[in-house]
C-alpha cells in the first residue's frame, strides 16, 4: 500500500513498508535525504536561496538540523559570496564559482536563482528555482541510494521566455563541506600508457581545477575525486567521494572560500562552451554522483564499487551484473594481418587454456592493412575472409567460446570509402587545416545523419553475425571541433550533442541486441566514467599491459571504479611498452585482479607456458566472483617499510577471499611486515591455500578463524624481482 502525505504541509512521505528517504520540514524549510550511513541536507534560507546544510555521517532522525542565516563579512564579501549555495547563478554580486552563467539577448548576464517549489517522490527531491524576474527556470534533482547513501544530483535548465538565451557555463551541482583547514584532495592524472597516477594536495584558498577539454573523458584527469581530513587513513576517518557521469568535456573545481568552507562545482566544461537555449527548450546536465564514508579511503572506494555494481552497470536480469568471461584477444599475435586460418589456430590454443571468449581485433574490415586506411568502412574484407565471418564464428563457438570483435565506429580515415562519399561528416572548420591523429579524423556524431549511419552499420554487423562482444575503441581526441552545417549560434552545442548521440547509439544497440556485451576503450583508459559505464560492461584502463606498471594503474583505477569493470591482460614478456622481463605467474597474478584476459602471442608459448596458464585460468574461475563482485581492501599501503602491492578481495557473503601480494624488486634480506587481513567473518573458520597449489610456509596454518587472519595475520616474505603470491581463503565452517 502506498501512502502519500502532504509534503507541502511539512509532513514526510512514505512508500511501502519502509520510510522514504527524502523529506521536507516546513517549519525549518530543510530538505533531508538519508541512505546507507549518510545524511545529506539543504534548506531554503530567509532570502529564498537554496543553501547547503549538512553532508556526512548519518544523523538520527531526531537530530536538529540547522544552518545559520549568513550575511556578508564586509563590503568586499556580500552575502551572495558567503552563503554556501546549492546551485549558484552568476549574479547578485557572486565572486565564487557559479553553477550557471547565462547571457540574455539584451546583453544582460545577471542571474540570481530563488526557490519556487518542490516535489518529493520516494527517495527523490526535485526543487525548482528561477531567476528573480526573468523566465529562466532550473529544476534540481537529488536522488539518494538507500543502500549506499550515494546521492545523484543533476539540473535541468529551461528557457520559458520568448527569445533565445545563451548558456555559457552549466554545472550539474554545487557541493559544500564544512569549515576545516586540513582537507586533502585526491585524484588521478595521466597520459597514454601511464594513466591513473594518484595525486594528493591540500585544499586551500585558490581554485584547484580538474578538467578535460578534449571532447571526451580524457586520460590527463579522470572525473572522480576524494576529499579527506588529516586524520583519514585507508580504513578510518572521513572521506567524501564523487564522480561525474559524463563522457565529454568536463570540469570540476575545488576552492576554499572566505569562510573556510570547501566548495565543489562540477559539470560541463565551460571551455569553448556556448549553448543556445531556444524558447521552451531545456538542457539537462550530466549526473554528479557523490558519497561519504567514515571508514577511510578504502571505505569510500568500496561504497562506490557497490553503488556501481548495483545501480550503474547494465543488467540482463538478476541481482548483479554478469561476470566477465576470460577472454583472448588476437592483437599482439597478428596485429592487422588477420585471416580465418590464423585466427582459428589462435582460437584453438586459447580454448585449450579454458578461455571463454575469443576476440578478433583490428584489421578485419575494409582496406584495413594498417592504420592508414579503411576506418569507417565496417564491411568484412573479402580478401581476408572470402566467406565472411560466419565460418570463423562457427568454429570458435564449436570450441566452446563466444566471439567478439574490435570496432572504432566514431572515427574515419581520409583514405576510406566513407570519407570519400561524405567528407563533410568529419569534424572540421571549413577552409581550415585538419589535424589527424593516428591517421584518422573524428566523425561528427552530433549530426543525426552520422548518428543514424553509425547505428545502422553496427546493427547490421550484429544482426548478420553471431557476435557476443564488441571492443569499442576511440583512439583520438577532438581537434577543430567545428560543425559548419549547423547555425552559427548552435555550433558549440557539439560538445553536448555528440555525447548524447553516442549514448543514443549504445542504448539503441543494447535494446536491439540485449545479449551484446561492450567494452569501453579509448587508446587505453581515455573514456572511463559513470556515463559510459552505464552503457558498457567493462573498461580498458590502459594500453600499458606491463604487469608491474599495471599494479599502479589498477590501484588508481579502483580508487573510484569497481574491479569487476576493469579488464587486465596477460601479454608477452618482454613487454612492448618498456621491454621489462617478467615471469608468467607474476603476469597472471597481476591480471587476475580484474576481468582476466590473455593478449599474448600464443604461438610463442611452449607446453610449460600453456600448462601454467591453464592452472591460473582455472584458479581465476574459482575466485572470479570474489574479485569482480567482492569488497577490495588495500593492505599495508601506509607502511613505508612494505614494498609489496597487497590486495584482498572478500566475497559479499564473506565465504571466500582472494589475497594477492606482489613486489617489483627486493634487495635486502629483511623479513617483510605481517599482512593482517580485513573484512572476514571473525567467527568463521577459513582454509587457506596457494593459488598455484604450492605448499605454504610452515608459519601459516592450514586453517584458522577469521579473527586469527585479521589479528595475527599472514607472514609472507618475497625474495627476488617481480615475484608474488596468491592465496585463496575458503570458509569451511
Amino acid at each position: 500500500m502506498l501512502f502519500r502525505l502532504l509534503v507541502g504541509a511539512g509532513l514526510f512521505a512514505f512508500a511501502g513498508p519502509a520510510a522514504a528517504q527524502a523529506r521536507y520540514d516546513k517549519a525549518s524549510r530543510i530538505f533531508r535525504l538519508d541512505g546507507g550511513d549518510v545524511t545529506y541536507a539543504f534548506k531554503v534560507n530567509a532570502s529564498g536561496i537554496l543553501q547547503s546544510v549538512y553532508w556526512g555521517k548519518r544523523l538520527p532522525d531526531s537530530a536538529p538540523l540547522a544552518a545559520p542565516e549568513l550575511s556578508g563579512l564586509s563590503g568586499f564579501d556580500v552575502a551572495t559570496n558567503v552563503v554556501p549555495q546549492e546551485f549558484a547563478g552568476q549574479g547578485g554580486g557572486l565572486y565564487a564559482e557559479p553553477a550557471l552563467k547565462v547571457t540574455y539577448p539584451d546583453g544582460n548576464r545577471d542571474l540570481v536563482l530563488y526557490y519556487r517549489d518542490h516535489q518529493i517522490d520516494g527517495d527523490e527531491i526535485r526543487v525548482t528555482l528561477s531567476d528573480l524576474d526573468r523566465p529562466i527556470f532550473v529544476t534540481l534533482t537529488y536522488r539518494i541510494d538507500r543502500d549506499t547513501g550515494v546521492v545523484a544530483r543533476s539540473a535541468v535548465i529551461e528557457n520559458r521566455s520568448t527569445g533565445d538565451v545563451r548558456l555559457d557555463q552549466v554545472a550539474a551541482a554545487g557541493l559544500t563541506l564544512p569549515v576545516a583547514y586540513d582537507y586533502r584532495l585526491h585524484y588521478s592524472t595521466g597520459r597514454w600508457a601511464a594513466e591513473w597516477t594518484l595525486q594528493e594536495r591540500p585544499l586551500r584558498t585558490g581554485a584547484t581545477v580538474l578538467e578535460s577539454r578534449r571532447g571526451s573523458t580524457g586520460s590527463e584527469n579522470n572525473p572522480w575525486f576524494q576529499i579527506t581530513r588529516a586524520n583519514t587513513t585507508e580504513e578510518s576517518g572521513p572521506a567524501w567521494i564523487g564522480a561525474l557521469g559524463w563522457s565529454g568535456s568536463w570540469r570540476m573545481s575545488f576552492d576554499q572560500d572566505v569562510t573556510g568552507r570547501v566548495r565543489i562545482v562540477g559539470g560541463f566544461n565551460p571551455f569553448d562552451f556556448a549553448y543556445r537555449l531556444r524558447p521552451g527548450a531545456k538542457l539537462e546536465t550530466p549526473m554528479f554522483y557523490v558519497g561519504f564514508s567514515d571508514q577511510g579511503r578504502g571505505g569510500a572506494s568500496r561504497l562506490f564499487h557497490r553503488f556501481e555494481r548495483e545501480r550503474i552497470l547494465p543488467r540482463r536480469g538478476g541481482d548483479a551484473p554478469a561476470l566477465r568471461k576470460v577472454l583472448y584477444n588476437s592483437w599482439e599475435a597478428t596485429e592487422f594481418k588477420v585471416n580465418e586460418a590464423e585466427q582459428l589456430a589462435l582460437a584453438t590454443r586459447a580454448a585449450s587454456l579454458g578461455v571463454e571468449r575469443f576476440v578478433m581485433d583490428d584489421g578485419w574490415f575494409g582496406a584495413r592493412d594498417s592504420d592508414h586506411a579503411g576506418l569507417g568502412d565496417w564491411t568484412v574484407n573479402p580478401r581476408k575472409f572470402p566467406n565472411g565471418l560466419t565460418p570463423l564464428i562457427d568454429r570458435v563457438k564449436a570450441l566452446g567460446m563466444d566471439f567478439g570483435l574490435w570496432v572504432e565506429p566514431e572515427m574515419v580515415n581520409p583514405d576510406s570509402d566513407l570519407f570519400r562519399a561524405h567528407p563533410d561528416w568529419a569534424m572540421q572548420y571549413k577552409g581550415r587545416p585538419r589535424t589527424e591523429g593516428r591517421n584518422q579524423l573524428v566523425l561528427n556524431l552530433a549530426r543525426t545523419d552520422v548518428r543514424d549511419h553509425v547505428l545502422k552499420v553496427l546493427d547490421d554487423l550484429l544482426t548478420q553475425n553471431d557476435i557476443a562482444f564488441l571492443k569499442w575503441d576511440y583512439n583520438r581526441n577532438w581537434s577543430e571541433p567545428g560543425w559548419p552545417d549547423a547555425d552559427v549560434a548552435d555550433q558549440q552545442t557539439i560538445y553536448v550533442a555528440y555525447v548524447r548521440n553516442l549514448y543514443y547509439i549504445l542504448d539503441e544497440l543494447r535494446r536491439r541486441h540485449p545479449a551484446i556485451e561492450i567494452e569501453s576503450c579509448s587508446g587505453g583508459g581515455g573514456r572511463v566514467d559513470l556515463g559510459i559505464m552505464a552503457r558498457t560492461d567493462e573498461m580498458w584502463p590502459s594500453d600499458n599491459t606491463d604487469p608491474f606498471d599495471r599494479l599502479q594503474i589498477q590501484d588508481g583505477y579502483t580508487q573510484a571504479y569497481a574491479p569487476g569493470t576493469m579488464m587486465a591482460w596477460v601479454t608477452d614478456s618482454p613487454n612492448w611498452v618498456n621491454q621489462r622481463q617478467t615471469t608468467l605467474p607474476f603476469r597472471f597474478l597481476s591480471a587476475m585482479q580484474g576481468g582476466l584476459g590473455i593478449g599474448t602471442n600464443l604461438n610463442r608459448w611452449g607446453d610449460a607456458d600453456m600448462a601454467t596458464a591453464r592452472y591460473y585460468v582455472a584458479s581465476y574461475k574459482r575466485i572470479r566472483e570474489t574479485v569482480q563482485h567482492g569488497s577490495l581492501y588495500r593492505l599495508n599501503r601506509e607502511n613505508p617499510a612494505d614494498a609489496r602491492w597487497t590486495n584482498l578481495y572478500v566475497a559479499q557473503d564473506r565465504a571466500r577471499a582472494a589475497l594477492f601480494t606482489l613486489v617489483g624488486s627486493t634487495h635486502k634480506l629483511d623479513v617483510m611486515p605481517t599482512i593482517q587481513l580485513l573484512g572476514l567473518d571473525p567467527d568463521a573458520v577459513y582454509r587457506i591455500e596457494a593459488m598455484d597449489s604450492t605448499p605454504l610456509p610452515a608459519t601459516i596454518p592450514a586453517q584458522a578463524t577469521g579473527a586469527y587472519w585479521m589479528n595475527h595475520g599472514v607472514d609472507v616474505t618475497l625474495r627476488g624481482d617481480f615475484v608474488g603470491v596468491g592465496m585463496i581463503l575458503t570458509r569451511v565452517r
